[in-house]
């Protein structure tokens, strides 16, 4: 059995992760984190995932003796931490935290050559294989189509764009030989002129209970191709990060996405 420790056990994706262990032969949840003051300190981690008491309380503080790998949907302050934490210790890690910067992606990196760590801003099987499908339709369009990147979250959903909508855009700027941080267009107010064909939009929608759905178009004259991925249910990305887990634990060290898990990059 693999040994799991689950951050921000007691949130929305943390309660998917613990349902998910639940579910999943081959590993066993052994340590529930959650931040300092948090009031589900001291629960039963198995109770507010809705599921039947597992024993694994709530904890505020990591124990390296109790995990092998860390799956980590959290904040990236609180990622850059655990990804500390975990080098120190020699542990793995699946990371699913999005809004990561330039400066944490640098210490993933990093952190890589010392220990195995999954980062994919989005686990959904579906997901990833949107992404090789963007790849092949930028390469094939090339400059002749207009680019937008539309996505929907629930209200909660505190970062915009998505993680998964950045990583769809540079997909496909890379495709296209473009860099994203000069291309990229987010949002539209006013008068803001003729589109500039080169250019890679963004578009969010924050209301309700959306679990989170991506559309990437390419429009030319006469015709439009829509690639979209919509999830219905956390417990996909949590299903997700189960075979994350089980592909990492076979690694010693290296920085890998879903992309590698599919064995589509």
């Amino acid at each position: 059995m693999m040994r799991i420790a689950v951050a921000g056990a007691a949130g929305r994706m943390g309660r998917n992760l613990v349902l998910a262990c639940s579910e999943t032969d081959d590993i066993e949840l052994t340590l529930a984190l959650e931040r300092e003051q948090n009031p589900a300190l001291g629960s039963d981690s198995g109770m507010l995932a809705g599921i039947a008491g597992n024993g694994i309380p709530v904890v505020d503080r990591l124990d390296p003796e109790a995990f092998e790998v860390l799956i980590d949907f959290t904040h990236p302050s609180a990622t850059t931490d655990h990804v500390d934490f975990c080098r120190q210790h020699g542990k793995k890690m699946v990371i699913g935290t999005t809004g990561c910067d330039a400066e944490l992606e640098r210490k993933l990196n990093d952190a890589g050559a010392e220990i195995a760590i999954l980062y994919a801003p989005n686990m959904s099987v579906g997901v990833n294989l949107c992404l090789k499908l963007l790849q092949t339709a930028a390469t094939v369009l090339g400059d002749s189509v207009d680019i937008e990147v539309i996505e929907a979250h629930h209200r909660h959903k505190v970062d915009a764009p998505s993680g998964t909508a950045l990583k769809m855009g540079q997909v496909v700027a890379d495709a296209l030989g473009r860099d994203l941080a000069d291309c990229a267009v987010y949002g539209r107010e006013g008068q803001t002129g003729a589109r500039a064909r080169n250019t890679i939009g963004f578009e969010s929608i924050r209301a309700g209970d959306i679990v989170g759905e991506h559309t990437v178009l390419f429009a030319a004259e006469g015709e439009r191709i829509e690639i979209t991925h919509k999830a219905s249910s956390r417990m996909t990305f949590a299903h997700g990060a189960m075979r994350a887990c089980r592909w990492i634990e076979r690694r010693e060290r290296g920085l890998f996405g879903m992309q590698d898990v599919l064995d589509i990059k």
